[in-house]
């Protein structure tokens, strides 16, 4: 029996997972899912390339469970930000871009971006897919509680926005100059749905 360095092995078993995920959230991060092989991860994390296969069934669960576990940390940065923020519907959404444009930068978005194959971006846009609802929960609770009579579609709208910023930013533009832009289109388009208190 292999040895194991934990104090039990469901514990071994759940550091090894848990290694393996990272060394594929790695990969990503470097922009193309397609590096993301049993083998290339096994690689990084010393298992032999068919240990992967007692953890993960193939390729694509994998990768949508990369995406899946980043999920919470988008979202607890969003909910941090407004936390933050001001009472003011301006210093909330404000907050809500920025974050999102933050992590941007800080290359949090590549893992669901990153470049793949239609059978691999199939996983890793279910995986973002439900990261974005998450995210968008706290924007509307606030745009409900600003007073927006459809908080949900406002939120689709302004976090259409981000996604143009979002796309712009990874294509090279400045960040300083584009986060502020977008924090002022999403401002001034707020004050055209909400109830200022």
């Amino acid at each position: 029996m292999p040895k194991i360095h934990a104090a039990s092995v469901a514990d071994h078993r759940a550091q090894q997972r848990a290694a393996l995920l990272d060394a594929a959230r790695e990969l990503l991060a470097e922009g193309d899912a397609s590096k993301v092989t049993f083998a290339a991860v096994a690689r990084r994390t010393g298992l032999a390339r068919n240990s992967v296969y007692k953890y993960f069934t193939d390729r694509r669960e994998l990768l949508t469970e990369v995406v899946r576990q980043a999920a919470p940390r988008w979202t607890e940065r969003i909910h941090a930000a407004l936390a933050a923020a001001g009472d003011s519907p301006e210093e909330r959404v404000a907050a809500y871009v920025t974050a999102q444009l933050e992590m941007v930068r800080d290359g949090e978005h590549r893992i669901a971006r990153a470049g793949a194959d239609a059978q691999d971006a199939a996983a890793l846009r279910a995986g973002a897919d439900s990261a974005h609802r998450a995210l968008l929960d706290p924007l509307v609770t606030t745009l409900r509680d600003l007073g927006d009579d459809a908080p949900l579609r406002t939120a689709r709208l302004l976090q259409g926005l981000v996604n143009a910023a979002t796309t712009a930013l990874e294509g090279g533009d400045a960040y300083e100059a584009l986060t502020e832009r977008t924090v002022r289109l999403a401002v001034a388009a707020l004050r055209g749905v909400t109830v200022t208190p």
